[in-house]
């Protein structure tokens, strides 16, 4: 009798065994809360924000939040948010992967987590969380911290900013910055000339299209507002300090001369040293021309950056600036471009750029072509906060892309190669440049 019943209930035990270690194994016990203050945008023109703190003053329903996380593909996904209703009853919709679900929340003082609902669909590559606001009683919708969501334990490599450590909700939010770091003749490099056209629609604001980077500075075009932009040309102090105010007077950067429509200054935050920039209404889809050119001197420990900038279409150069760098003495090294968003409220759009035509001129005035670049991000990138930054090669030059939460991406280190037949270098009159 008990061997019978044994064997009648050997196959439920088996089976149960078997749901049980199929849920295991699916690992539908992982929890990750995706702080809105490092992963969340709202219209740069809207009333509501997102701070340190997550979403907050939102008082008009088209503010509505949208929150981003990246995945390699899972599904079973239950959505939740971390919130709080300060004042009356507000009804919430979150939307995502063409699923949405709408909840009546009442006031309450302490932030609680509401569950909306689960996600049908299978989640691959970057999601947007819409968070939306139909109808309040109150001043505010709600103030949320937090996107929850659980699922499988495939779900911990999600891409998003885990916290604030290092300031990383500013960081993340910006976006990754993404580098090309050029290959050129071991030799004394004294003059580097880059192209750069920007495609139509991808000027962002809050960009900086930086074409010719070395150690020591930097020169390129931004997007500083909707109604502004600048070229932008800038020398380090060898001085170490965030404060131009602390630098020694004899490792500041000394002005020799500039363009007459340039300001000049000092600058900090990131480093400190000298910074000069021009007005300028440079329009996407057009091509700019940018020269460097560098005069060591190997006695005085010194170096003269100089930087010049034309439309390709244009016959004279023109002068931004030239400054002297103390403990210096070298020529142009560690050439490179890059690309950036230095503005928050704007690292959900995506904006690219396209360096071409690069050469070099050493101090015995032969010109070389660039035609290799290695393919590199910051930490941002690194770290696995933000992937949705590519960089390759297209119609014999190099392009860089970053925000706005596309999927492909290009693995850092990639060694990028350009084809270089029948290129010829820039006719430059040095003797008529100002």
């Amino acid at each position: 009798m008990i061997r019978k019943l044994f064997h009648n209930i050997m196959p439920v035990l088996v089976a149960i065994a078997c749901f049980v270690f199929k849920a295991q194994a699916q690992g539908q016990d992982t929890t990750i809360n995706v702080p809105l203050g490092g992963n969340a945008w709202v219209r740069p023109d809207a009333q509501a924000r997102i701070t340190n703190d997550g979403l907050v003053k939102w008082t008009v329903a088209k503010d509505m939040g949208a929150v981003y996380v990246g995945f390699d593909a899972i599904d079973g996904v239950d959505v939740a948010l971390r919130l709080r209703v300060p004042q009356g009853e507000s009804r919430v919709m979150v939307k995502v992967a063409g699923q949405s679900w709408t909840k009546v929340l009442q006031n309450t003082s302490d932030f609680k987590v509401v569950n909306f609902g689960r996600i049908n669909a299978k989640l691959q590559g970057y999601i947007k969380f819409e968070i939306i606001g139909l109808a309040k009683t109150g001043d505010v919708f709600a103030d949320i911290t937090d996107l929850v969501l659980t699922g499988p334990k495939a779900m911990r490599q999600a891409a998003y900013v885990h916290d604030n450590h290092g300031n990383y909700f500013h960081w993340g939010r910006r976006g990754p910055s993404v580098h090309l770091a050029y290959k050129v003749p071991d030799k004394p490099v004294e003059w580097f000339y880059n192209e750069v056209t920007v495609p139509m629609g991808k000027d962002i604001i809050g960009s900086y299209f930086m074409a010719d980077g070395f150690s020591g500075g930097y020169f390129g075009m931004q997007v500083n507002s909707a109604t502004e932009r600048r070229l932008l040309f800038s020398v380090w102090s060898p001085y170490q300090t965030n404060d131009p105010k602390t630098i020694p007077d004899n490792m500041k950067i000394q002005l020799l001369k500039k363009g007459e429509t340039v300001h000049t200054g000092a600058f900090g935050g990131e480093g400190s040293g000298g910074q000069s920039y021009a007005l300028y209404p440079w329009v996407a889809g057009k091509t700019y021309c940018f020269l460097i050119h560098a005069q060591g001197d190997i006695a005085a420990e010194t170096t003269i950056y100089t930087a010049y900038f034309k439309p390709k279409e244009a016959k004279e150069w023109q002068l931004i600036a030239s400054f002297k760098r103390p403990q210096s003495g070298s020529y142009l090294t560690g050439l490179h471009s890059f690309l950036e968003n230095f503005s928050p409220d704007y690292g959900d759009k995506t904006r690219e750029v396209r360096f071409s035509n690069q050469w070099t001129r050493g101090i015995d005035g032969e010109w070389t072509r660039v035609n290799q670049a290695r393919f590199t991000g910051d930490a941002t990138a690194k770290i696995n906060y933000r992937k949705d930054y590519a960089g390759g090669t297209q119609l014999s030059g190099f392009y860089l892309r970053n925000g706005g939460f596309f999927d492909t991406v290009t693995p850092l280190n990639t060694i990028l190669t350009v084809k270089t037949e029948g290129s010829k270098p820039p006719e430059i009159n040095f003797d008529k440049l100002p």
